[in-house]
């Protein structure tokens, strides 16, 4: 297919560009131009503009988003090894290949391990050093599709409003996911809590959000039980075409993390 250049606005603005790359990817439009314009970035225009954790957040949630549909929409077998999927290299940026794990643990964890819980760190390079965030909000497990069933809902991200709408698909995918028992004194919680439980700070941690966003009552310090992954594949999911609630899975038991590790 033919590569359609990009509209001057876009190839100069890297934040249009990640944004106008999901676009592309939402409605079926050709996505070379987007790739090769992001490869070429100028590192220092790209450091410039991404000046704040809100622009960093906004530019990487989209890249990362728009990645994974490109290449399991051109290579769906490739999710079969999943450790090979997310440690390979699948995007270059300002003339940097990054893997899918250097985005979310290295940029958006701020350089923790992928398989440390949240509490581990991992070696960054210099880029990663760069354009990392200054500071991790855990949010972002709930605005990262990797291809899976159990991913959230993919939604587009600007700097201006990514506060607002990192609010909005946590609450959405906690209401979905989040069940307690019949006395309560039970609650069934996402198994990214559990994998990346020091970003949410640990078992208070996670209670605390499960309060502040209305999963389970402001008094309630229920046992925590972990729902396993379901890693089909699942693409497309953008917000406006996933369906409701999910199939029911059969959760872990508490502190349980014999469904395996994160992300691979």
């Amino acid at each position: 297919m033919t590569s359609v250049p990009l509209a001057a606005t876009v190839d100069n603005d890297p934040l249009a560009l990640a944004a106008d790359f999901l676009r592309a990817v939402r409605y079926g439009d050709p996505t070379t131009a987007h790739e090769r314009t992001l490869r070429d970035l100028d590192p220092d225009v790209l450091a410039a503009t991404l000046d704040t954790d809100e622009r960093r957040l906004a530019f990487w949630l989209n890249v990362y988003n728009a990645s994974v549909q490109v290449l399991l929409d051109a290579a769906p077998e490739q999710f079969a090894d999943r450790r090979r999927f997310f440690s390979a290299p699948v995007v270059a940026v300002a003339g940097h290949d990054l893997s899918l794990d250097d985005i979310e643990h290295g940029i958006l964890r701020r350089s923790r391990h992928s398989l440390g819980l949240g509490y581990l760190p991992r070696r960054a390079d210099a880029f990663e050093r760069t354009h990392r965030v200054d500071e991790r909000d855990p949010r972002i497990h709930f605005a990262l599709n990797c291809g899976a069933e159990s991913c959230p809902p993919i939604l587009a991200y600007d700097h201006e409003t990514v506060d607002e709408r990192l609010d909005t698909v946590t609450a959405g995918y906690l209401d979905t996911e989040v069940e307690s028992d019949a006395e309560g004194d039970v609650v069934r919680v996402p198994r990214l809590l559990l994998w990346y439980r020091g970003d949410f700070g640990g078992r208070s941690g996670i209670l605390d959000l499960l309060r502040e966003y209305d999963a389970v009552p402001a008094d309630a310090s229920p046992r925590l039980r972990y729902r396993s992954y379901d890693w089909s594949l699942a693409l497309d999911r953008f917000a406006d075409r996933a369906g409701g609630r999910r199939p029911e899975r059969t959760g872990g038991s508490e502190d349980d993390d014999s469904d395996g590790a994160p992300r691979e």
